[in-house]
């Protein structure tokens, strides 16, 4: 472990502050479940973490009918998967919060940090794509907002500029009709990564596909938004046909590696086989029916 220097901020502007001031090996400490054990392993050179657990702005869940749903971006994920308004109304992420590490784990970790990590394979960051959300960001040059879609760049690679952390995740109101899900594969319950995770949102008018989004992690240098395959979906009756279509146009979209947790040909398989549950998954919820039933 290498030496690093604690300092923990009270508001937004001290965190920028410090941040600022502790040039390129200053990090942010929201839950710490990623950034510790990268220092830890010397894999990110870490000089001071500054710890934001502190700061009211970055700490709850807030929801309204008309404005929608705010997280903190330093919120535990318990509090995220255990709000009722979250559950009902943006289940795919709260389907993804469940799973990140276990009980401990989500006592601390965040969908801040989540996203900052910025991980091709981060199980959150799919369920925030497809439900349009919206990092808040606050820096030396003031705020700025960025659609998550955007925000990674590369393997552990983001927009974020000197100085800059995430205040908060917006996700707009939900319209009638309309329903999310998220699935991922793992190679076994000791390896809590993903080798494939895919989520999805649509809207219906009765049985037409007017709105969807579709999502992968896993199969990219970054989470992929699957606007192609989305398209194949509106407009169309949500029939197996059209299934089958956007889950080949999935499978088509992905860039997937080979390593110790599968094949590339693995991969690209499962991400037909999971954008295709997660199609049936999302309808039924649109249609008021329980997933999966």
């Amino acid at each position: 472990m290498q030496a690093v220097r604690y300092a923990r901020a009270s508001s937004v502007d001290e965190a920028v502050q410090l941040l600022r001031d502790g040039g390129p090996s200053a990090k942010v400490l929201a839950g710490g479940t990623d950034v510790i054990v990268l220092a830890r392993e010397r894999r990110r050179e870490v000089g001071t973490l500054i710890d934001i657990k502190r700061i009211p702005d970055l700490i709850g869940v807030r929801y309204s009918a008309s404005d929608g749903l705010d997280i903190g971006a330093a919120t535990p994920l318990y509090q995220v998967y255990g709000n009722a308004d979250v559950v009902r109304d943006y289940p795919a992420l709260a389907q993804a919060a469940h799973v990140i590490g276990g009980t401990a784990i989500q006592g601390r970790a965040s969908l801040g940090g989540n996203l900052a990590n910025s991980s091709p394979a981060a199980d959150s960051i799919p369920a925030m794509i497809v439900l349009d959300g919206v990092a808040h960001l606050a820096g030396p040059s003031g705020t700025r907002e960025v659609p998550v879609a955007e925000f990674c760049t590369g393997p552990g690679a983001n927009v974020l500029e000197a100085g800059e952390l995430i205040v908060r995740l917006h996700f707009p109101p939900r319209a009638p009709r309309s329903g999310s899900a998220w699935e991922r594969f793992i190679p076994r319950n000791e390896m809590d990564i993903a080798v494939v995770n895919a989520a999805a949102s649509l809207t219906l008018e009765g049985d037409i596909v007017a709105d969807a989004r579709l999502a992968l992690g896993a199969v990219a240098p970054t989470p992929l938004a699957l606007n192609e395959a989305a398209q194949a979906l509106v407009g169309r009756r949500l029939d197996d046909a059209t299934i089958e279509s956007a889950s080949a146009a999935a499978a088509a979209a992905a860039q997937p590696i080979s390593d110790m947790r599968g094949s590339e040909a693995h991969r690209r398989h499962l991400a037909g086989v999971l954008t295709g549950r997660v199609i049936r998954a999302a309808a039924a919820r649109a249609r008021g029916e329980e997933a999966g039933s």
